[in-house]
């Protein structure tokens, strides 16, 4: 006979199942993985992927890394390389959103702002322009992108926008509920370094690119807001978004005001000559971090099934396709875990403290009241909005516990006030930051 001990300490078991899924992705799709896979260097012959950079062919190596993974991938390509630079040491430029405890060698490092911007975002804007302003054609330029970068480097394309107005911008873009890849078409035209226009500033170098992305598999250039290739989008696209989201009330005047007189300058294209001797690489990606999941949950006796349709999707109907997914899988398994990638969306009305992953997880927890089904959602960057948590955890229990303890699960999730929530019943999921941003993670298990 089954008692309420043992059942809450099954509880307690899965929810210690989905932490420990999402850790062993985190683990096993960390950067420095990434590149003992896709990096070499040998006799100053450098291996990106399947391109081959001879060293010794360049008057300079210049290295401009960029995102929550700033400084990890220059860690990452500095173990790569070693000793073998031509007998120097790697130098460049690192703009990241945390401060780290050590540096590398030959760098200068940024702490940009991020979500929104900051004005060492601007400070790290201008070194890089003009870092890149001086290379010639016997230059080679490695850039790394990864998640953040929109607002960690940042130089606004009209001087007249200020910094309090392009973080008015940002704010207005980010709780607008629009999909990612629409806030970076806007972002782009209206910044001096996104869109490829650090490409067209690093021409006529030769240029690589190592990707780190936080962005659909299919749209690589929304990463970072694409600042070296070439931009699928157009100014006919930035204005249809901020009409299909009633953004123009939103913004700042300085901003506003390009939109309404049609001002914006159009980004450069695939045919633009700065692309003519550009490549670009993934080294990882939302899909490694699924994989990896996947492979996690494996191990741990669960049948698996990944679901990464509701990518984009606001957070509520994303809740409801997982949960109903889950039941179906339910029915012909007896431990299933489900994977999601990706990330929904949510359009912030009021100012909690909490993030997109937590939002969705105590969405998620009325609904699975009392089944034994257990959901995690959380940033693979360690960061979800304002909050100091990666994400949260919630079962069957958690209503039952919500309500021992005071709290109320409706309220907090009209406040976007999930962070305080999950702390109080220890169901916050944290990691710190982890210097690596694939998106977000959602696991769902039945038992």
């Amino acid at each position: 006979m089954t008692t309420e001990a043992d059942r809450e300490s099954t509880f307690r078991q899965m929810r210690d199942a989905a932490r420990e899924i999402f850790r062993g992705a985190l683990a096993e799709a960390s950067i420095a993985s990434g590149f003992a896979r896709h990096v070499h260097c040998e006799r100053g012959v450098l291996r990106f992927c399947e391109d081959l950079y001879d060293l010794h062919a360049y008057s300079r190596v210049l290295v401009v890394s960029i995102g929550k993974a700033g400084h990890t991938m220059v860690e990452a390509l500095a173990q790569q390389v070693g000793g073998s630079f031509l007998g120097n040491s790697l130098e460049g430029i690192v703009a990241a959103s945390v401060d780290v405890s050590t540096q590398v060698r030959g760098f200068r490092y940024f702490h940009g702002g991020h979500p929104t911007p900051n004005a060492e975002s601007i400070r790290a804007a201008k070194a890089i322009r003009t870092a890149l302003d001086a290379q010639t054609a016997a230059s080679l330029v490695i850039f790394m992108l990864s998640g953040g970068g929109s607002s960690i480097v940042e130089k606004p394309i009209d001087d007249e926008i200020s910094l309090d107005e392009l973080i008015a911008t940002y704010r207005a873009l980010v709780h607008s509920g629009a999909p990612i890849a629409e806030i970076n078409a806007i972002r782009k035209h209206l910044s001096a370094t996104k869109g490829g226009r650090l490409a067209q500033a690093a021409f006529p170098a030769q240029q690589v690119s190592l990707l780190v992305s936080d962005v659909p598999d299919n749209t690589p250039d929304a990463l970072a807001s694409g600042p070296t290739m070439p931009d699928s989008t157009t100014v006919e696209d930035c204005y249809r978004i901020t009409e299909k989201h009633g953004l123009l009330p939103q913004l700042p005047y300085s901003t506003r005001e390009l939109f309404e007189r049609h001002a914006l300058d159009e980004t450069p294209k695939s045919d633009d000559e700065a692309f003519y001797r550009s490549r670009w690489w993934t080294i990882l990606s939302n899909q490694s971090a699924v994989e990896h999941a996947s492979a996690t949950a494996e191990r741990a006796g669960f049948a698996v099934s990944v679901d990464n349709s509701c990518d984009d999707w606001d957070y509520e109907p994303a809740a409801e396709h997982l949960l109903q997914r889950l039941r179906e899988l339910r029915r012909q398994f007896p431990r299933v875990c489900l994977i999601s990638g990706g990330e929904v969306t949510v359009r912030v009305t009021n100012g909690g403290i909490g993030g997109r992953n937590q939002q969705f997880t105590l969405a998620c927890a009325p609904k699975v009241a009392g089944e034994n089904i257990t959901v995690l959602s959380a940033g693979t960057d360690g960061i979800d909005g304002n909050s100091p948590a990666a994400g949260a955890v919630a079962d069957g229990t958690t209503m039952e516990r919500a309500r021992l303890a005071g709290l109320d699960a409706r309220l907090a999730l009209e406040k976007f006030d999930a962070y305080p929530f999950f702390s109080v019943l220890g169901d916050s999921v944290g990691t710190g930051p982890t210097g690596n941003n694939l998106r977000d993670l959602r696991i769902l298990l039945a038992y």
